[in-house]
C-alpha cells in the first residue's frame, strides 16, 4: 500500500486510536476522546448527519478523505465509512497529508 493517507490510518487502527462505524464515532465524540473524524468520500449524507452534528455541537474537526467506503475497508480490515482518530498527533498528520492532497476538504 503506497498510500500515506491509508497507510497512516492503518497504523492508527493497530495503535489502538482509531474507531471505525457511525455509532462509535459518535460515542467518541460525546465521551471527548475524538480529536478529528474521517469520512469516506462515498458516505452516504443521511449516514452523516448524526456524526457531523455530534462533531459540531462538541468542536470536533472533521474532513472528508478522496478515498471510498471500499478503500478505506480493505486497507483498515473492517467495513469502514467513518472513523475517529482518538490521538491529536494522527489527527494533525492526518490534516496535513489531506489538505497536501487534491480532493481533501477540511471542515469545522
Amino acid at each position: 500500500m503506497n498510500d500515506k493517507i491509508l497507510s497512516l490510518l492503518g497504523i492508527c487502527r493497530r495503535a489502538g486510536r482509531l474507531i471505525i462505524g457511525a455509532q462509535p464515532t459518535v460515542d467518541s465524540i460525546q465521551a471527548k476522546k475524538a480529536k478529528l473524524i474521517i469520512f469516506a468520500n462515498d458516505f452516504s449524507q443521511r449516514s452523516a448527519k448524526p456524526v457531523l452534528e455530534a462533531a459540531h455541537s462538541h468542536n470536533v474537526k472533521t474532513i472528508t478523505i478522496n478515498r471510498c467506503k471500499d478503500e478505506l475497508s480493505v486497507a483498515l480490515g473492517k467495513l469502514c465509512g467513518v472513523a475517529a482518530v482518538e490521538d491529536d498527533g494522527f489527527a494533525k498528520k492526518l490534516i496535513l497529508l489531506n489538505e497536501n492532497e487534491l480532493g481533501g476538504e477540511l471542515h469545522g
